[in-house]
Parts: C-alpha cells; structure tokens; sequence
C-alpha cells in the first residue's frame, strides 16, 4: 500500500461518509489474521499502517520474563535491555517482524475488507432510510415472482410482497409498477428486508393523503379505517375547520379524488363517513350508506343496539354481513342490528310475557 491508498481511503470517507480511520483500524485487525494465517505464526503481533505514506509493518508483540517458556510471546529481561535500557519485567516489547512479500497479502487484504465495509456502509444507509418509511407508501417496479414473493426493484434495495399481501385476484407480470405499503423493515446478513402489502389499511389511509391536500394539511384527518382488501373499505373522516366538509374534501369534484383511490385499488368500494363525538351518531354513520331509526348506546358492554327502517336492513347488514362488520371494526364497538318491525315484535313479546306473569302471580294468591 502507498499513498495514493490512503487517498482513496479519503476519497472514500467524503463520498460514503466512512470513517478513514476506521477503515484502517479495520484493514490492520485482518492484516493480523492475513499474518497469521498465511506465515503460521501463533505470535501476538500488532500491524501498523501509516496514516501519511501507507507503509505496512508487522510487530511481534512479547512479554518481558525472568524465565523464557515461549520464544514466540515471551522476551528475557537481559534481551530486552539489548533492545532498551528502559524496559523493565511485565513490560511489552514490540519487534519488527514485517515479512519482506507482505505488501501483496496488504493489498489484497485491503481490497477485501474496504469493499466489505462499503457494502456494509451502503445496506445500513438504505436500511436507515427505510426503517424511517416504515407505514409509508413506496412505488417500484416488479422484478420477478416466485411461489410465494413478488420482489419489487426499490431503485436500490428489492421489496418482498407476499402473494397473500396481495387483493383477491390481483396477479402482476415483470415490468408492472405498483404502490404498495411497507409493514415492516428488517436487518439482515444479505442486507435490509423490505416487506410491503396492498391489503393493509394504512394504504387507503396513505392514497387518500396523496389525493387530498386537505389531509395533508392536516385540515381534514383520518381517524378510523376499516378494510376488506378488494372488496370494500370504510374510512372515517373529521374536520378541524367548520368551513371545510371532510367527506366532500376525500370525494374531490365529482368524485374526482376518491374514484383516483378507487382505481389504484383495482375498484375497491370505498364508503366516506364523517365521525363524531357522539357516539350514536358515529355509530349511525359508520352504517352508511343505509339510514338509520335510532341507536341506543350501552357503554359498559360497549355494544350498540341500531334500528333500521324495513327496506333499509339488508343494506344495513350489506352481502354477507359486510356492511355491519366493517362499521363494528371502524367503530371498535360492537353493533346489534334489527329492523323497525323487529323491534317492534320484541318489544310486544317482552309486554306480553311481563302480562302472563302479572296474571300467574294474581292466581296464585287467589288460590
């Protein structure tokens, strides 16, 4: 090694923002192996590099005895003083012991541990920005498949989409670009694991952030979202300016900002609802778009019990009780649903039984 070395070792440091003196902290630790290995030796020895001109030098590090019983690390206290006056039992002698074609096993040796290190540098610069994009939305390229993983090129780092991360009947083919939410970011021996989904809710909420400027600007916030990846999603919107409605903000001109997130869905069916403080009314509106008679509130069960016109029931439940689902998971509550004629039918078998008891009690104190 030479100078020209240690100024590509600055170089390095400016462009990569690795330490140069770590670098040659970590070219002299495996110099001592590269020594060891390549001339036999068992000696404790200390590798030196130049900071200034590069020059490598290998020094046999060996303790100052009374009695020698290991030449290779242990030095006489009379052999010592031969090299120094000064030296004294217990104290550590160091003596040049640079083999004459060390220079080759330098180089190559240099070689390796840099271009590990900036590997090493490179996978913790991407994984530092990734960790920082985590429940984040990222786009990218698909790149290949396998029987479980689509692997998407980042630009510089390839995402893992698991196939059952992917909406029902979604397939995509080499070179199709697609948004996709990062879950979660992982450090590796082959470097950072970036895994990303599109069923995950935090995309809706995400897309609509990207659509709407009002969410954005934190105008309109998103406080709930419910999803059935494909099929259909509810979010719930608030506004912190009276002027600005939040369901009209997330629908955009005609349908405009909403019909954008349904298409990158691949037509996901997406109901805006607005919420509130009242629970009765947050309740009622996570429902929509059906209407609602009334709701009665039962706080320590936290259960909701909803009345609905006749003709509005099967809208309130929606397709394989999807509807009431997805208002019970956006709510966090759970939520009973009956139709007016069904209330109405309950609250006449509840008169009519309190009547059979009324009279059972009154004949048996006739009697």
């Amino acid at each position: 090694m030479n100078a020209e070395f240690i100024e590509a070792l600055g170089q390095l440091e400016k462009e990569k923002g690795i330490s140069k003196d770590i670098l040659i902290e970590a070219i002299e630790a495996a110099l001592i192996s590269g020594y060891k290995r390549n001339f036999h030796s068992a000696q404790n020895v200390r590798v030196d590099i130049d900071r200034m001109s590069g020059r490598v030098r290998v020094f046999a590090r060996k303790n100052v005895v009374e009695d020698v019983l290991d030449p290779r690390l242990e030095i006489s206290l009379d052999a010592s003083k031969e090299i120094n006056s000064s030296f004294e039992l217990d104290d550590i002698v160091e003596i040049e012991v640079t083999p004459a074609d060390f220079g080759r096993i330098a180089a190559q040796t240099a070689k390796q541990v840099v271009t590990q290190r900036i590997r090493e540098a490179e996978r913790s610069i991407i994984y530092q920005n990734f960790i920082e994009r985590e429940d984040d939305i990222v786009t990218g390229i698909v790149q290949r498949t396998d029987n479980r993983y689509y692997y998407i090129d980042l630009g510089r780092v390839e995402a893992i989409l698991p196939h059952n991360e992917t909406m029902p009947g979604e397939r995509f083919k080499h070179g199709d670009r697609v948004k996709t939410y990062v879950t979660k970011v992982e450090k590796s021996t082959k470097g950072p694991q970036i895994f990303v989904s599109r069923t995950h809710p935090g995309l809706l909420k995400r897309l609509f952030e990207l659509e709407v400027p009002e969410i954005f600007e934190g105008i309109v916030e998103i406080r709930s979202v419910a999803r059935e990846a494909g099929l259909r999603s509810k979010i719930a919107v608030y506004s912190r300016d009276t002027n600005v409605d939040p369901v009209g903000a997330c629908v955009g001109h005609k349908g405009v900002r909403v019909q954008t997130v349904v298409n990158e869905l691949r037509g996901e069916k997406i109901d805006i609802v607005r919420w509130s403080e009242e629970m009765d009314e947050w309740i009622a509106n996570a429902l929509s778009p059906s209407k609602v008679t009334s709701v009665t509130i039962y706080e320590e069960e936290k259960m909701a019990r909803v009345i609905v016109p006749d003709h509005q029931l099967s809208l309130a439940i929606g397709k394989e009780g999807q509807n009431a689902r997805l208002a019970a998971k956006l709510t966090n509550w759970k939520i009973d649903i009956k139709s007016e004629s069904e209330a109405v039918d309950s609250i006449s078998k509840t008169d009519s039984n309190s009547e059979v008891d009324f009279d059972s009690d009154l004949s048996t104190e006739e009697s």
